[in-house]
């Protein structure tokens, strides 16, 4: 999809980084010998730097351009859980930085262990050894604001960036964070991160031409995440590539969004699994006055998974107007819906509802004035549970006008509360074609399958509701335009 240009000299000298005093015991720190091993091999114009089979104990360590760090099998890089070993380069602090380099990769078999546990509840103890101010700990949740966590990676401002092949484990926050970078390829990673809060898997942030393959993702926060966060708008996501990867979340598997401050445009995703998913298999949420455009989403197969697909415009966090969302198309989607908790037997989970509910249709939803507009979902079979029950949560159909706008409140499937449909709700939508969407019904749901409002041009070809023996199915409230094969 793009040409790459990072190095790849089968003849580049290799520097092991025992050679500069390195131990693999797990006990001494070697920042200071990998970091060492780094600088020369950068300063002799790139080359590879190894390490071998062992546990290599370290802080920071900053990458240089034109460096390669290649992990043998058994190799293990792992965190220090002492809170001054690690440095920081923009909002971040992590193991791994890079900033402003060109060329560089990471490849092996090893693996790269955060210790994201044992960090943050050292740096929790800090706040009440009276090491940490007030301003920096959210006293809500209980636990250190997410900028005093460490990454394992962080990313910044770079070109030419291939990570293949590695174990990422047990980050103490996001797992991994590129922001700003130009040609980036990860291939073949297996992240393992279901340690600590925010552990988003793979987070994408103002990048261009991006390429995400055969990855295995558990992550305790979503899964692989697009953002956008760049106020100047010079720079955005911009022809990403999200294919054949399995992923499960405490949160949403594939999310574009909740930062989409610029434009994120021309993304596909494909192929993709999802199972035991707290929230959403497909996410995309316009919500800081960003453009979110050209979007492809196909081939995903998601089994336990608390929602299929939440569509959503809003308005959060200072934005001066609502995101835009358009021209997206959802094509051969299989999501099975359980009745219970997904992630339930998962280390974190995500956080339980403060109200009573049935299980939450799929939603489509702008606001006023900013429609969604131009969406095809095409070949998609939604499968629910049922058991909707009135006398349990109820929302008639004769109230639709009293559902929440909510355009200033963060995104999710849940936001609304109870819905008065089973399989989808839809507002404020323009151009929606619905080809050959079967919603199927385990048992019975008080609930028709869809709710239509505000929707201008709406399509309907070969849809089938399956296992709904009400007679009512489909709810239509100010719909415009309609055609119906």
């Amino acid at each position: 999809m793009f040409v790459f240009l990072l190095l790849n000299n089968s003849h580049a000298k290799d520097y092991l980084i025992t050679d500069y005093g390195a131990r693999g015991d797990g006990k001494i720190i070697c920042t200071s010998f990998i970091q060492s091993a780094i600088d020369n091999a950068s300063k002799e114009g790139g080359g590879r730097v190894v390490i071998p089979k062992g546990a290599f104990l370290s802080g920071t360590i900053f990458m240089k351009s034109n460096v390669e760090i290649h992990f043998k099998k058994g190799a293990r890089l792992v965190g220090s859980i002492n809170p001054k070993d690690y440095k920081k380069v923009g909002k971040w602090k992590a193991l791994v930085i890079a900033h402003k380099v060109s060329n560089i990769s990471f490849s092996g078999k090893g693996t790269i262990n955060g210790r994201g546990d044992k960090l943050a509840l050292r740096i929790d103890s800090l706040f009440y050894a009276g090491q940490i101010d007030s301003l920096d700990y959210n006293f809500v949740e209980k636990r250190p604001k997410w900028y005093l966590r460490p990454l394992l990676f962080q990313i910044l401002a770079c070109e030419n960036i291939v990570v293949r092949g590695i174990t990422l484990k047990n980050s103490s926050c996001w797992v991994q964070s590129y922001e700003l970078c130009n040609n980036l390829v990860i291939n073949n990673i297996e992240v393992d991160s279901d340690t600590y809060w925010n552990n988003d898997g793979i987070d994408i942030m103002d990048c261009k031409n991006v390429e995400i393959s055969n990855c295995d993702i558990n992550a305790a926060d979503d899964g692989i995440c697009i953002k956008s966060e760049d106020w100047t708008r010079k720079r955005f996501c911009d022809n990403i590539l999200i294919s054949n990867c399995r992923v499960r979340s405490s949160a949403s598997a594939i999310k574009l969004g909740t930062s989409s401050v610029s434009h994120m445009r021309n993304i596909t995703i494909r192929d993709i699994k999802v199972y035991d998913t707290y929230r959403s298999a497909i996410a995309i949420e316009a919500m800081q006055g960003g453009v979110i455009e050209n979007i492809l989403v196909e081939d995903i197969k998601a089994t336990n998974t608390g929602n299929a697909i939440f569509l959503r415009v809003g308005q959060i966090r200072g934005a001066k107007y609502p995101g835009t969302l358009k021209n997206v198309i959802l094509r051969r989607i299989k999501v099975q819906i359980p009745f219970s908790r997904p992630d339930q037997s998962y280390n974190i989970r995500g956080p339980a509802l403060p109200f009573f509910h049935n299980t939450f249709p799929s939603s489509i939803t702008g606001i006023i004035g900013y429609p969604i507009q131009s969406v095809l979902l095409e070949d998609i079979t939604l499968i629910y549970p049922g058991r909707g029950n009135a006398a349990y949560a109820n929302f008639p159909l004769d109230r639709v006008d009293d559902i929440p706008e909510l355009p200033n409140k963060y995104p999710e499937f849940s936001m609304f509360g109870e819905l008065p449909a089973w399989g989808f709700y839809v507002r404020h939508a323009e151009g929606l074609q619905m080809k050959n969407v079967v919603l199927k019904l385990k048992k019975a749901d008080y609930r028709p399958a869809i709710v239509f409002d505000d929707v201008d041009g709406l399509k309907l070809e070969a849809l089938k509701v399956k296992g709904d023996k009400k007679k009512m199915k489909i709810f239509r409230n100010n719909v415009r335009a309609f055609e119906e094969k």
